[in-house]
């Protein structure tokens, strides 16, 4: 199959009452936060991940960081996390004057590697960010069991594995707090959005003055701590409650999506496919990733080029955190060597894998990859 038309790494699906329910935004008026949809979705959406709080943000980004003011991180403090994730997950750690201890990765899975958790505990740590990557989740039960030894507190980032499950139970109903996006490429988007979940009803107080710039019920303006405007916005919210209407066929289509990619690409010896599935997990797809061969004498910036010349959108993994320029002019991470993350950046991309993906565009896909691999 031939085809002018350019595949993009990700199209969302709308397709449901989206429109309907902006509509009703526009119509009554109630475009801002103080909209009746966003308590429709937190509602929704924390009965969906077996939470009894949730509180939406403005993004992905604001969930992690009103998730670490939240538990009071800051100077003097420990946080292990993945080396190979996402900035956002480091930045409010940096901000606050805590440190980050990083961990490499696994390389089957692509999460953070759990063996190497308590070796880097301290008596400074404080928590864990566990994030999970692509399409996997973390095989977490391990890290609950430290953070009970060493009483430390869990943040779990979520935000790629809307819909998935760990054991049965959703993910992001694990930690002491847990965070989400809803950026356009995730399962559930509202253009930019997160939301914070949590049981402990202190701990969502917290996060609800967090985003809401600190402001008192009976003292308004007079601040006794410094918060966010994090807030999401209600049409935000009527996007984020039609999408979850029909997660679970989103769901269905991602794992149908890895099943095309999978089946085609299952002879090309020069490339490591995710993992179908562990003993805790189906993998979700939420990108459909693919890692070059160590014998392969590109990298992954070469193939890119190649199938961005065929049409093909395609994305780089994650820079690992310690090979960031920024935290290496601030004396962060010098000479440290976490391997597994290192080889992922240099090996890994992914290619198109949106929600929004027709099936002749998947193989359009599949043709051009099996044309660079040939």
């Amino acid at each position: 199959m031939s085809s002018d038309s350019f595949v993009p790494v990700n199209t969302p699906l709308i397709t449901g009452n989206e429109r309907k329910y902006l509509n009703e935004c526009i119509d009554t008026g109630w475009i801002s936060s103080e909209g009746p949809f966003v308590k429709k979705f937190e509602d929704k959406f924390a009965n969906k991940v077996n939470r009894k709080h949730a509180i939406a943000v403005a993004n992905g980004t604001a969930a992690i960081d009103i998730a670490v003011e939240s538990l009071k991180i800051g100077r003097g403090d420990e946080v292990i996390l993945p080396s190979f994730t996402i900035i956002s997950c480091i930045t409010q750690i940096v901000r606050s004057g805590a440190t980050p201890v990083l961990v490499d990765s696994d390389i089957n899975t692509w999460n953070m590697n759990v063996e190497q958790i308590e070796s880097k505990i301290t008596s400074k740590t404080k928590a864990i960010i566990v994030v999970h990557i692509y399409g996997l989740p973390v095989d977490i039960d391990p890290i609950l069991k430290i953070a009970k030894k060493y009483n430390l507190k869990i943040i779990e980032d979520a935000a790629e594995m809307i819909g998935q499950t760990y054991k049965g139970k959703p993910c992001g109903s694990f930690g002491d707090i847990s965070t989400f996006s809803f950026y356009s490429n995730k399962h559930i988007t509202t253009g930019e959005g997160g939301m914070v979940v949590t049981n402990d009803d202190n701990l969502a107080d917290n996060c609800r003055g967090l985003r809401n710039l600190c402001f008192q019920p009976n003292k308004r303006f007079v601040h006794e701590r410094l918060g966010w405007n994090y807030r999401m916005t209600n049409m935000q919210a009527a996007l984020g409650l039609a999408q979850l209407e029909v997660l679970d066929s989103s769901i269905k289509k991602k794992r149908q999506m890895g099943s095309i990619y999978n089946q085609n690409f299952e002879d090309l010896i020069g490339l490591q496919l995710p993992q179908s599935r562990t003993g805790y997990a189906e993998n979700i797809y939420w990108v459909y990733g693919i890692v070059l061969r160590e014998f392969n004498d590109f990298n992954s910036k070469d193939v890119m080029n190649k199938l961005h010349q065929k049409g093909i959108g395609c994305r780089p993994f994650f820079c690992p955190m310690h090979k960031q320029p920024f935290f290496k002019v601030k004396g962060l991470f010098i000479n440290e060597k976490l391997p597994v993350s290192e080889l992922l950046y240099q090996r890994g991309f992914y290619i198109p894998s949106g929600l929004g993906l027709k099936e002749d565009e998947i193989y359009q896909v599949v043709e051009a990859v099996r044309e660079v691999f040939k």
